[in-house]
């Protein structure tokens, strides 16, 4: 199975990032677009609990089904995030959430941002605005994580191993807000 490895950084300079991956040598594979993203789970959330996620996303005209989970041997967390992913292409995301709905799995969280895809030799850098701020996720085998970090002036201590989810639950008690979802919308009328 394949092993998912990356790790997310905060991004104050959007227009400096992608000036120094330029510089790195990276390539826009995918233009800054709109992404929407549903995580579905039970309703006691036991996919949670086993630190899995099932999710539908919509992002540049495509449906991905996504299915991640920690690794049966070796690192969960390190330096480095590491997840067993499963991912799929889907015609019809709207149907695949009612098989979902009715095998008793029901939306669990959504998040939402823009989404801008670099590509360089073994990885890719994606880049993140979200509704709480701007993050750079660097996937690719652990060794080119860390030579593309020091290309982009990223220090090891900069590494951010946690989900948006996580990230999400972070900033809501950092600003005591009521948001439940990573949304737009949610977290503007939260008044924070």
């Amino acid at each position: 199975m394949p092993v998912e490895t990356e790790i997310k950084f905060r991004v104050a300079d959007l227009a400096g990032l992608s000036a120094r991956l330029v510089a790195a040598g990276f390539q826009v594979q995918t233009p800054r677009s709109f992404e929407s993203n549903v995580l579905y789970d039970t309703a006691d959330r036991q996919l949670r609990a086993k630190t899995e996620i099932l999710r539908i996303r919509q992002y540049a005209g495509h449906t991905l089904l996504t299915h991640k989970r920690l690794p049966d041997v070796g690192p969960g967390e390190d330096t480095h995030k590491h997840r067993i992913e499963t991912e799929t292409e889907v015609a019809d995301g709207n149907a695949l959430a009612q098989v979902f709905q009715s095998l008793g799995l029901t939306p669990a969280f959504r998040y939402e941002k823009w989404r801008t895809e670099w590509r360089e030799g073994e990885g890719h850098c994606v880049v993140d605005e979200t509704p709480i701020g701007s993050f750079a996720e660097l996937e690719g085998p652990a060794d080119w994580i860390d030579r593309a970090a020091g290309k982009l002036a990223v220090d090891p201590e900069q590494y951010i191993t946690l989900s948006y989810g996580r990230l999400f639950d972070l900033w809501r008690t950092e600003h005591s807000s009521t948001a439940q979802d990573l949304t737009f919308e949610a977290v503007g009328k939260s008044g924070s």
